[in-house]
């Protein structure tokens, strides 16, 4: 079938043949005659690289054509920026991408035709009643599969019931490699299945073992070039001009073998070369890089350590070709499009607590084979595992190879998430009593599989008891209702055990410490721990010693219990030595983490402290300032002193402290000292954005208070020329709710609201700039500054 046949705009049609589509693979044939551009529900679940995303595009170009609006929905934040990029390519369409702030309405992202999220952001959009949710006519679910995963498949499910109840007439397209019960799972959707084992380029699955590749059909002699079989096995396909992805099981794993692969590739190429001098920028250090380090040989590491940048790099150089192995842990296979003509799946075991080294599951061995072979580019592909001895042969065959992916069951009724989801339900209006509520939860995959169980009342009714309890919901004459805590905990994102835990802990102390309100909420439900090592003992044995009186929270008896608080302590010291101004460096070196670990750590950090204090500022509003003081220091990782300065836009904790050890304590000392004075410390071109913003506030009367380091800005929105009412309500639904806020904006996210150059405009104004009279068409030109070594910035972790 032609793609040019088909009732799809022209300028869709065209960027297709631009990339050199013309006709369509069988699968995608055969969903078209099933009613894919009819609004049908489909749940396509065929092989990677089979032509899913073409499918999904097909049907939302489809749906805007018609005038509706479309909404994507994707498992990680990497995949929602590939897709983002890859469907504005396509033409005339408006696309946005919706992966920050957990408690921000997102009311500008609706002028879009198609906007990519997450489903914990879809979730949160949800629960901030985004206006626009209700106008979406087609939903497409990205690896559908994960409704099965522990961690994020009740969140998954409880978006796709909560959207199909509010736009019952929406199409719906589910799109997977690996669904062990696909039947299931599309007359749960009503949609109609799709299936096929069709690929665009042959797959090949065999066991690697005393130097052959052994297939159900054949065998292949590897020369033994080396004394390692995984290094032998990635050395016979770059030879015949492949590449190798090899998937193991850890980060140290990925490493070493990444520096093995770049001792026997040696050479590298002009091209590896300027990608290792990308990456020593971006870090910028004195040590050494070991990934660059690889990169300029030609191999490289991917996992979730290495900061966003640093991973963009390696997979653009690898689809570019300039790498030619990649070792990896399983968080590539999970959706980024990086295939290659032989896939290693080297490490097949996984350490599970209370079992010892387990089997990995089919499905997640499925997605790695997926990888193997690069659609016009390899005659084949192939999935290879590496046996231990003989009679391993025959089991890795029978356990993944030949075996079927696992069912995809429910997680919704789990008890670490329905307290949080019954709470949305009832503070957005899903339910009202517990009638309502058992009405809604029929809707569920849960109830679908499980059409006769007794429990899920019983399990809703325990949830609504807690939460009574906790303050958050009230029941008058049998109407459920959320209370203004209870409200503020649902739009927040917090899991209502965490709010619980933070405002309790909060009660039984005077003047939290700030390890000690780190500690609180690092042994949340909703941080993300840090694993306790054995050479973490005598670190956190001696930090308690010294200042165990500084934490709020006792240390348990239970050996369970005691476990999480002490990954809780060890996480809450890596946020404190990021707002006591260690440098990422020592904090990565001195507690084992990676880059990218800092990053999330900081940034969950940031968003329960932001929680922490919207909650304390209903519940205890004479605790606010002190934890507004933590908050910020941790937010731009500084200690107190320097929180005049990082007031300032493009001050972060680097040049501060310069700033700071030049005599320059705050804004007004800044001012005093001149242009040329700062200039010689931080840079002309910031140097004068800086001044030019302190006098600015000067000259409109503004002035620092001693109790709030935030600037006193004017308060209404419309008092800047350009911005009227509209605009006005489209920034605080963006989550910029004063002026002061405009100041310290992400340019990104002000231009996407605003436009350029009405942002450029409204910033100049603000900042009382030189150029603040000129043409709409001309903006002062702020010199380019060289990156003061070791500055730490969230531009370093990618954000």
């Amino acid at each position: 079938m032609e793609i040019a046949s088909l009732p799809l705009p022209d300028s869709f049609i065209r960027a297709c043949h631009a990339k050199g589509i013309r006709s369509l693979y069988p699968p995608q044939t055969e969903c078209i005659e099933k009613g894919l551009l009819e609004g049908k529900n489909l749940l396509i679940s065929i092989p990677t690289a089979s032509g899913k995303t073409l499918l999904a595009e097909m049907a939302m170009w489809s749906r805007i054509a018609a005038g509706g609006k479309c909404l994507y929905i994707v498992p990680l934040r990497a995949l929602a920026s590939e897709k983002y990029d890859e469907f504005s390519k396509k033409g005339i369409i408006r696309v946005g991408i919706a992966t920050g702030d957990l408690d921000r309405t997102d009311t500008y992202l609706g002028e879009n035709d198609i906007i990519v999220a997450t489903s914990e952001k879809t979730d949160s959009l949800l629960r901030n009643r985004t206006p626009w949710l209700s106008q979406i006519t087609c939903i497409v679910l990205d690896e559908v599969h994960l409704i099965g995963s522990e961690n994020r498949g009740a969140t998954l499910e409880m978006v796709i019931t909560k959207l199909r109840y509010t736009n019952p007439d929406m199409q719906i397209i589910g799109l997977s490699a690996t669904i062990g019960n696909p039947t299931q799972l599309a007359e749960w959707l009503d949609a109609t299945l799709i299936t096929s084992t069709w690929r665009p380029v042959d797959l090949r699955q065999g066991v690697y073992y005393n130097g052959k590749i052994r297939f159900s059909d054949s065998e292949r002699p590897i020369q033994g070039k080396t004394k390692h079989d995984d290094l032998n096995l990635c050395l016979d396909t770059i030879e015949e001009g492949g590449q190798c992805l090899v998937f193991v099981s850890s980060r140290r794993n990925a490493e070493g073998f990444a520096k093995k692969a770049a001792g026997a590739l040696k050479a590298g190429s002009p091209d590896s070369k300027a990608l290792a001098q990308e990456l020593r920028r971006l870090r910028d250090r004195d040590e050494g890089n070991v990934l660059a380090d690889c990169v300029e040989r030609g191999a490289a590491f991917h996992h979730a350590g290495l900061i966003r940048q640093e991973r963009t790099i390696i997979e653009e150089g690898f689809r570019n070709g300039y790498i030619e192995v990649i070792a990896a842990t399983p968080t590539l296979a999970a959706g980024l499009n990086l295939p290659a003509r032989r896939v290693i799946i080297r490490d097949y075991n996984r350490f599970a607590s209370g079992l010892g080294m387990v089997p990995i599951p089919v499905g997640e061995y499925h997605q790695m084979a997926g990888r193997a072979g690069r659609p016009h580019l390899d005659p084949y592909g192939e999935a290879v595992l590496l046996a231990k001895d003989a009679p391993s042969v025959e089991r890795l065959f029978e356990t993944f190879i030949d075996a079927e992916a696992e069912r995809v069951d429910s997680q919704c009724v789990d008890d670490a998430s329905l307290c949080a989801h019954i709470l949305s339900l009832i503070a957005t209006g899903f339910a009202h009593d517990q009638e309502a509520l058992a009405s809604f939860m029929e809707r569920t995959f849960y109830f679908f599989q499980h059409p006769k169980t007794r429990s899920l009342p019983r399990l809703v009714a325990d949830a609504i008891r807690f939460l009574t309890t906790a303050g958050m919901v009230e029941e008058r004459e049998n109407t459920l209702s959320a209370t203004r805590l209870g409200s503020l905990v649902s739009r927040l994102y917090l899991n209502p055990c965490t709010a619980r835990l933070i405002l309790d802990s909060l009660k039984s102390c005077k003047t939290p410490t700030l390890i000690g309100l780190l500690h609180v909420i690092c042994v949340s439900p909703d941080m993300q721990r840090l694993y306790l090592k054995a050479a973490d003992t005598q670190l956190l044995r001696t930090f308690l010693f010294k200042h165990k009186d500084e934490l709020i929270l006792p240390l348990p008896f239970e050996q369970e219990e005691e476990e999480l608080w002490l990954s809780g302590l060890k996480t809450a010291l890596v946020l404190t030595d990021w707002a006591d101004e260690f440098s990422e460096g020592m904090i990565e070196e001195r507690y084992g983490i990676g880059a990218g670990d800092l990053y999330n750590i900081v940034d969950s950090g940031k968003w329960l402290l932001h929680g922490t204090e919207r909650l304390v500022s209903v519940e205890m509003p004479e605790m606010s300032q002190v934890v507004k003081t933590l908050s910020v220091r941790v937010h731009h990782g500084v200690k107190p002193e320097l929180l005049p300065l990082v007031a300032l836009r493009n001050i972060g904790r680097v040049r501060a402290r310069s700033l700071y050890n030049a005599g320059y304590p705050d804004p007004e000392a800044v001012a005093r000292a001149g242009l040329s004075t700062i200039a010689r410390i931080i840079g002309e071109g910031i140097a004068r954005q800086v001044i030019d913003e302190i006098t600015g506030v000067k000259r409109s009367g503004i002035h620092s208070s001693d109790d709030d380091y935030q600037q006193k800005t004017p308060e209404l929105f419309t008092d800047i020329p350009g911005i009227g009412k509209k605009m006005a309500e489209k920034l605080q639904n963006a989550g910029i709710i004063t002026v002061s806020d405009l100041l310290t904006a992400d340019e990104v996210l002000l231009s996407d609201v605003l436009g350029a150059a009405r942002a450029r405009k409204v910033l100049a104004f603000l900042s009382n700039s030189e150029k603040e009279n000129s043409s709409s068409d001309k903006t002062e030109e702020i010199p380019d500054t060289q990156k003061i070594r070791g500055q730490s910035s969230w531009e370093d972790f990618g954000c």
